[in-house]
């Protein structure tokens, strides 16, 4: 053989090893990433669920005011229907902080695709 086909052969070995080595970062770049919104998604689904929470208790409360309206026409009714609602406001808040965490668009892994696509057009030119 010739140091033609050597050097050819060495260069592309070369790339070959420097593409696998390429994957292997994406691989553990996503990982890294998708890991992270997952924890993203656990936090949003526990305050939705506490916003959940807090708006059965919500519900509760102003069931309780009820009552309290119906029976006893006093001062106190308008305390449970205040504090009912002031629930309700904070649960309606926590509820719409988890939708904005769980929103699909939060959730995709950005920074892979962007380098991947980096990665692709430097092999392209590489390979040209």
């Amino acid at each position: 053989m010739s140091n033609q086909d050597l050097s050819i052969k060495s260069l592309l070995s070369g790339l070959v090893d420097q593409i696998s080595q390429l994957v292997r970062q994406e691989l553990r770049l996503a990982q890294a990433e998708v890991s992270q919104k997952i924890a993203q998604a656990q936090a949003g689904g526990l305050a939705v669920f506490a916003g959940m929470l807090l708006a059965f208790c919500a519900l509760l409360i102003l069931l309780q005011a009820l009552v309290l309206a119906l029976s006893n026409i006093m001062p106190p009714t308008v305390a449970a229907i205040l504090v009912s609602l002031t629930t309700a406001a904070v649960a309606f808040a926590l509820i719409k902080q988890g939708q904005r965490k769980l929103k699909v668009t939060n959730l995709v892994p950005e920074r892979t695709i962007a380098a991947v696509r980096r990665d692709k057009e430097l092999v392209m030119e590489k390979t040209k």
